[in-house]
């Protein structure tokens, strides 16, 4: 197949195709600017040393995240980490109208097109539509970098709109991320085979998921434990750390933990299932309980990007712990000495509070992945659903089955995210220094921030219950008498 026709037939379709294409080249787009973000961030200069300037700030900057060099690079990851829920978002748009698009592939392969060119081909259609949102994103990018160019009376900037990434960088952006989502799109689509009379076999799991991924959680949290305990050994025995591989270890451990969490969301929904099965008696419990145990996986992946909100969220709440006690007990120290100019600033506790922003985002995000893949799945299951209507099954029943559905697996996950970010974040920190006696420093542990994190679970299991409203306004379209004639 020439590419130019494997092009074409990549941009052709039906009008969900074309919804697709164009959320794909959103979410790729909001992608870029998160990256092109952090990479600006990452691309200012630190200056040299002078008698003026003997810390290196870069003094041309409002905001402190900008000026030292030391805080750079956690604006930047936090700006990277609001990438993940726009590639997830990415990676539920790309299923959306995905029986169409499996009956248009079949129609190709009776037309003498191999299983390979199929492939080849949905990869194109994702990779072109990435390719689109991250031009399109490197345009908004550019021109914002040129009207944001506004200094303050006393000439401070207050965006990083003074620096650009290197070409490199922004190519790596602009021509990367759509390769990953090709790869990507080929590599999901590697258990898929579709026969030349519309036949789609799947390779399906025969055994229900297992809880050995949240093995993972309690290595990730383990190595989170250690590690206070391991600095202050090193301290005392004046032993020289390993820098580069104390931060290995720690990310790692982190890396550990989230993805642990993530995959065990597959084994919550199966046994949420069980558990409805067993204890339900209404027939929406029911139906969402045999939906959950015959595909549990097809739920636990809408909530990844959640899960990792959630998690991030756990771990800023514990950090804003840590540094309130920190704060109360400078002061503290500060009023008993009579020296006031020693208490602490609320720096950290200002940052914290723009973490909770980008946390916020990102479930919001998350939350629109959630709608997606829930429209999908009532359209893809229109038949089904529109059967059972005409067999005497109210509407009503099939909309709290749904919500069943979405919120039996939800509710644990988020909780577990929750703890798992929560203690990450209370070891990575380490407890606080309150006061010193005889000599020796003395060390308590912060409490447990049970407002903030209250208030995180609720946002979230209120974002899933949100989408699982908005998305039961399709189930009326789809459960009418006409639907038992869709192929």
């Amino acid at each position: 197949m020439r590419p130019g026709t494997l092009g074409r037939l990549a941009l052709a379709g039906t009008r969900a195709d074309t919804i697709r294409v164009v959320l794909t080249a959103l979410s790729a787009a909001l992608a870029a600017l998160a990256g092109l973000a952090a990479l600006t961030v990452l691309a200012i200069p630190t200056p040299p040393a002078t008698d003026d300037n003997g810390v290196r700030w870069s003094l041309q900057y409002a905001t402190a995240l900008l000026r030292e060099p030391g805080l750079r690079g956690g604006t930047a990851f936090a700006l990277l980490l609001l990438a993940l829920p726009v590639l997830a978002l990415a990676g539920q748009c790309a299923r959306l109208g995905a029986p169409a698009r499996d009956r248009r592939l079949a129609a190709l392969r009776l037309a003498g097109a191999t299983p390979g060119q199929v492939t080849r081909l949905a990869a194109l259609e994702t990779g072109v539509a990435s390719l689109l949102g991250t031009v399109g994103g490197l345009v908004v990018f550019l021109v914002a970098h040129e009207l944001l160019d506004r200094p303050d009376a006393d000439g401070r900037l207050a965006l990083p709109t003074d620096v650009l990434p290197s070409p490199v960088a922004l190519g790596a952006v602009v021509l990367g991320l759509p390769a990953v989502a090709a790869a990507a799109t080929a590599l999901l689509l590697r258990r898929v085979v579709s026969t030349p009379f519309g036949v789609v076999r799947r390779v399906r799991r025969d055994r229900p998921p297992r809880p050995w991924f949240a093995l993972l959680v309690p290595a990730g949290v383990g190595s989170f434990a250690g590690y206070f305990p391991l600095l202050r050994w090193l301290e005392r025995h004046d032993v020289q750390a390993p820098l580069p591989y104390l931060p290995i270890l720690v990310a790692a451990g982190g890396l550990a933990a989230l993805v642990g969490t993530v995959l065990a969301a597959g084994w919550f929904s199966y046994a949420a299932g069980r558990l409805l099965h067993r204890l339900a008696r209404g027939p929406a419990a029911l139906l969402a309980a045999r939906r959950l145990v015959a595909d549990p996986w097809a739920g636990s992946r809408t909530f990844a990007a959640l899960l990792a909100a959630v998690l991030f969220g756990g771990g800023a709440a514990a950090y804003r712990a840590n540094f309130q006690a920190r704060y109360a007990a400078e002061l503290a120290e500060a009023r008993s000495s009579g020296d006031m100019a020693r208490a602490g600033d609320t720096f950290y506790l200002d940052t914290i509070g723009l973490v909770d922003l980008a946390v916020a985002v990102a479930v919001t995000i998350a939350a629109g992945g959630l709608l997606v893949a829930l429209v999908e799945g009532v359209v893809a299951r229109r038949r089904a659903y529109a059967a059972l209507v005409a067999q005497g099954v109210p509407r009503g029943v099939l909309g709290r089955s749904v919500a069943w559905q979405a919120l039996a697996p939800a509710v644990p996950a988020v909780l577990l995210a929750l703890t798992v970010g929560l203690l990450l974040g209370r070891f990575f920190a380490g407890p606080v220094r309150t006061s010193t006696v005889a000599g020796a420093e003395r060390f308590v542990m912060p409490g447990v921030p049970l407002e903030h994190l209250a208030l995180l679970a609720a946002g979230a299991v209120a974002a899933v219950a949100l989408t699982v409203a908005v998305g039961l306004i399709f189930l009326r379209a789809s459960t009418t008498v006409e639907e038992l004639r869709a192929t």
